[in-house]
């Protein structure tokens, strides 16, 4: 029996189909507890099928290990078993964040620092202009809310000092500077606890994790990546078809560095499933673009060469806080010269959404960066969970399929050198 008769008897699906599929998902830098994740793959998986015209139903995941679901699908007439796992790592973005606010403002003053002195801010703004906007709207935000706290505290101190000084003379200035520095204290604190809102603190604690180690990876992430890719190598074993890595926003970059060292380790087996890389909103240059990421940049340059896996990279020109059609190999300048991956293009937010939808979220910022875990009501060849849980995998799903046109493929970044 030869091997696509043999994997046909196997799980039922023939070759390079899909019946049985394991996915693991990295999110970015996010504090909040994963269920987020399932909850929005319920909901917005829910609208694709009713708006497509397929079934897809979740359950409790089936096993031990990270958190996750199982997903039943039936998809052009096939059916479709999907366990996905989400590899959390909140618990250290959590432990990153600052919990004081001079803190906080130190860490203004290293991230500014590492990204202006070193040039990187300056060639990032020739890819795009939304992401850099973002990473400078924490620093503006943060400089805005100590201005306006010292004018008030100011104001205060010599609003007492003024009026109260001809009745009880030297003690009017130790007084208003007293409830000057109490106001200004509390309007500090009052615009910290707005953070929900305004998210000013969150990306400050965001780009700075990346800033603090200029481009490396601290070492309790390191360890949380081995990890990650202990789990994967263990699926890559199962008896499914498919193993897809999802990497959203900064777990992009993180899966990139794990997929390498599978690779590289061979722990992706010849006669295993297929392996499938879907890159989302990616923000690669934000760290690769620093000194010290030369294990990503290695890892980038190593990854896009290999044979052993399909990398799919998806963004969109309308989100304002991902490097929108910025091949991530090749502005960081390692593209080598036999580079095959990523494919590069555009789940092009402003045909796929209806007018009316995007007239809704086109200033929701931080809504449209997840937009690719969400439903569209006018899907064109972009389809998150047919990605996820039909029958087709990401390499035969896109086979033939050209790169965006405007995409971005050329060296940006000053630092290329490689681990």
């Amino acid at each position: 029996m030869d091997h696509a008769a043999e994997k046909t008897a196997q799980t039922g699906a023939p070759e390079g189909g899909v019946r049985r599929r394991r996915v693991f998902y990295i999110p970015g830098y996010d504090p909040i507890h994963p269920r987020r994740y399932r909850e929005l793959y319920r909901k917005e998986g829910a609208e694709q099928a009713r708006i497509s015209g397929y079934t897809l139903n979740l359950s409790p995941k089936r096993g031990g290990g990270a958190y996750g679901w199982h997903v039943d699908a039936t998809i052009d007439g096939e059916d479709v078993a999907v366990d996905v796992d989400v590899l959390v790592w909140s618990d250290i973005v959590r432990d990153s964040m600052s919990n004081t606010i001079p803190a906080t403002y130190a860490q203004l003053a290293r991230t500014a620092w590492e990204y202006i002195a070193t040039g990187a801010l300056w060639r990032l703004m020739k890819l795009r202009k939304g992401p850099v906007i973002a990473a400078l709207y924490p620093v503006g935000a943060l400089i805005l809310q100590l201005l306006v706290a010292l004018g008030l505290g100011w104001g205060l101190f010599a609003l007492i000092r003024g009026g109260l000084s001809d009745m009880i003379g030297g003690w009017a200035a130790g007084l208003g500077g007293a409830l000057g520095l109490v106001l200004f204290v509390g309007t500090l604190r009052w615009f910290k606890s707005k953070d929900a809102k305004t998210f000013v603190y969150y990306l400050m604690h965001d780009y700075a994790y990346s800033a603090r180690y200029r481009g490396a990876n601290p070492p309790d992430l390191e360890r949380r990546m081995a990890a990650f890719a202990d789990t994967i190598a263990q699926a890559l074993r199962d008896d499914v078809d498919e193993v897809l890595v999802v990497g959203h926003s900064s777990g992009a970059h993180l899966a990139v560095s794990i997929l390498a060292d599978l690779i590289r380790a061979g722990r992706v087996p010849d006669r295993g499933p297929k392996l499938g890389f879907l890159s989302l909103g990616q923000v690669v240059p934000m760290v690769s673009f620093l000194r010290d990421a030369k294990r990503l940049r290695g890892d980038l340059q190593y990854l896009s060469a290999r044979n052993e896996l399909a990398w799919v990279d998806v963004t969109a020109p309308g989100d304002g806080c991902a490097f929108a059609l910025c091949d991530p190999v090749s502005v960081s300048g390692v593209a080598p010269a036999d580079k095959r991956w990523p494919l590069v293009f555009s789940a092009q937010f402003t045909k796929s959404l209806s007018p009316a939808r995007w007239k809704t979220l086109r200033w929701r910022f931080f809504r449209l960066h997840f937009q690719y875990l969400c439903a569209f009501d006018r899907p064109l060849d972009y389809d998150y969970f047919q990605i996820t849980a039909g029958p087709m995998n990401l390499r035969q799903r896109y086979d033939g399929r050209p790169p965006s046109a405007s995409r971005i493929d050329h060296a940006v970044s000053k630092f290329t050198d490689i681990a």
